[in-house]
């Protein structure tokens, strides 16, 4: 009888998959021999809808970062709460756009423009933004209204990191990149350059106002003449468009120029009052030149006045900014992210330490006692190892180029008494606790910056200005995170009881996690039944992926 079963089951089987004859590819064999492929037909209409989380399999990275968003891991009240008139037409679901930006984030998708393109020809990306289409104007906008909430999502971020058991804080590791602005360096002027450029275009101006002062008086004694040199439709005291493009031209060099000496003055007070505060007098520059106004080679960018000059590590100038990152060595991840349009990394060392304590106490984690530090020696200097010590971190920082031969042997003895500090720190870093904690300098925060350049396309800024670059690069570093937590386990790393949060559409938010992967099963469940009781196949691929109607 169970034989028989068996058989009657294959049967019953091999009738679910039976097609039309002319659905079926033959191929010609040279022995004769007929070979039967499966039906393959773009037409074919589904019987029944798709459920938009059945297009991808369990555990990827898309499902991670809809969950993210649907369980209430990551808090977007600071994004609904802009959202205060009901008036105007209904914006895109917040939900949907963070989805999309998160996900385009760890793809190194971030362009407005791909984003969309992707929201038609990516299953992942459709599934997310549950088969709508925001135009690039629309994901620009919603980036830029809430640029600062996107950068705040690195805290919570790192929340979940540590709740998976992700961030140790045995030790850390600090170090900057250079990111690449949204800017050429060919827009920008040094201030000799300047100075002269100002100087010329005044004169260009007054030449080319005292000739059309020639010509106005001209025309008004010639009313006919006037008509046929200027046009009937104007009324002959117009600026013409060389000048107004010399005098725009000079209003933004002057602007520029004005900046650079703010800046150079505001440089020179607090040099001054630093000196001032340890006893000393500062000294005269070099050539007489005023310690108030900048340096000749000092540049400013046009299109992007905050970006700086900065040399990259291919051995090119470009524009930048600074990006700095505190990583820890548990699973590489960011623990404090910031940025600055300075090119030294050691006036980055105390910034850094400031939002590092800052994160701490927003999630509510106590720096350990005898948490290391470790650094290179851009960042050495004994105000940075006083500053260090003094937030509770046993700082390893570098105080010079280390020779890739043998190591110099451990000191021995009583530190002399005598000792810089700098020498207390190269005799700390020559023993064999020290070797051991610098060596782990570049295993724990050089491949954070590689990942983030090669996986995530995160050294290319798009937004200008010394804020929204910030904000950007700390929305980066926290997608960087989310990575390191999804490819660790997910969300099922974390070990919290469930918290009766409500959605945006009222339902507790634990128990819209719960029921979405029971959804999926009961989904696929019900496709099995069809597909046994029909006569027809049922496939279970998506739908074929229609092209952009506007393209």
């Amino acid at each position: 009888m169970a034989a028989a079963a068996a058989v009657e089951a294959v049967e019953g089987q091999e009738r679910l998959v039976e097609v039309e004859p002319s659905a079926v590819v033959e191929e010609r064999r040279p022995g004769g021999e007929e070979k039967t492929f499966r039906p393959y037909d773009l037409e074919q209409v589904l019987l029944l809808s798709p459920v938009l989380s059945d297009w991808l399999p369990e555990g990827h990275l898309a499902h991670f970062v809809s969950d993210l968003v649907e369980s209430g891991a990551l808090d977007l009240s600071a994004i609904y709460d802009s959202y205060e008139e009901e008036r105007g037409y209904p914006p895109y679901d917040p939900r949907l756009m963070v989805k999309l930006l998160l996900y385009g984030y760890a793809n190194a998708v971030v362009s407005s423009r791909k984003l969309e393109r992707a929201t038609y020809e990516d299953v992942a990306v459709r599934m997310l933004c549950a088969d709508q289409h925001p135009d690039y104007r629309s994901i620009a906008r919603f980036r830029k209204r809430h640029l600062e909430a996107l950068g705040g999502l690195f805290v919570q971020a790192l929340r979940l990191c540590r709740q998976a058991s992700l961030v140790g804080l045995g030790a850390l590791a600090l170090d900057g990149t250079k990111l690449r602005a949204n800017a050429s360096r060919h827009k920008a002027m040094s201030y000799e350059r300047m100075v002269k450029a100002e100087t010329q275009l005044e004169a260009e101006i007054a030449a080319i106002r005292a000739n059309v002062r020639a010509l106005l008086e001209e025309a008004e004694a010639v009313d006919a003449a006037e008509d046929e040199r200027f046009g009937p439709d104007r009324r002959g005291d117009e600026l013409p468009e060389e000048l107004r493009r010399r005098e725009q031209r000079l209003e933004r060099i002057r602007e520029a120029k004005q900046a650079l000496e703010a800046e150079a003055a505001e440089h020179e007070r607090a040099r001054r009052a630093e000196l001032k505060a340890e006893g000393k007098k500062p000294r005269r520059p070099p050539n007489g030149r005023d310690p108030f106004k900048p340096k000749p080679g000092a540049q400013r960018n046009f299109t992007d006045p905050e970006s700086r000059i900065m040399k990259t590590a291919d051995g090119a100038f470009h524009q930048c900014y600074s990006g700095q990152a505190v990583v820890d060595s548990t699973a590489q991840v960011i623990v404090a992210a910031e940025l600055s349009h300075e090119a030294p990394d050691a006036r980055q060392l105390e910034p850094a330490l400031d939002q590092l304590a800052d994160n701490l106490e927003a999630i509510g984690v106590e720096l350990p006692a005898g948490t290391t530090l470790a650094a290179d020696a851009g960042y050495f200097s004994e105000d940075n190892v006083r500053i260090t010590t003094e937030r509770g971190l046993d700082p390893h920082i570098a105080t010079g180029r280390f020779k890739h031969s043998e190591p110099p042997p451990a000191p021995r003895g009583p530190i002399p008494k005598n000792a810089t500090p700098k020498q207390r720190m190269a005799r700390k870093l020559k023993t064999k606790n020290g070797r051991a904690v610098y060596s782990r300098r570049k295993a724990i925060v050089e491949p954070v910056f590689g990942q983030i350049d090669t996986v995530q396309n995160g050294r290319k800024l798009l937004l200008r200005g010394k804020q929204a670059a910030r904000e950007q690069w700390r929305f980066t570093c926290a997608v960087h995170n989310l990575l390191k937590l999804h490819r660790a386990g997910g969300l099922a790393l974390i070990d919290q009881a469930p918290q009766a949060r409500t959605g945006v559409d009222g339902a507790p938010e634990s128990a819209r996690k719960a029921a979405g992967p029971i959804l999926r099963r009961a989904a696929q469940s019900a496709r099995r039944w069809l597909t046994a009781t029909c006569d027809a196949p049922m496939p279970m691929l998506p739908p074929p992926l229609v092209t952009d109607p506007r393209s």
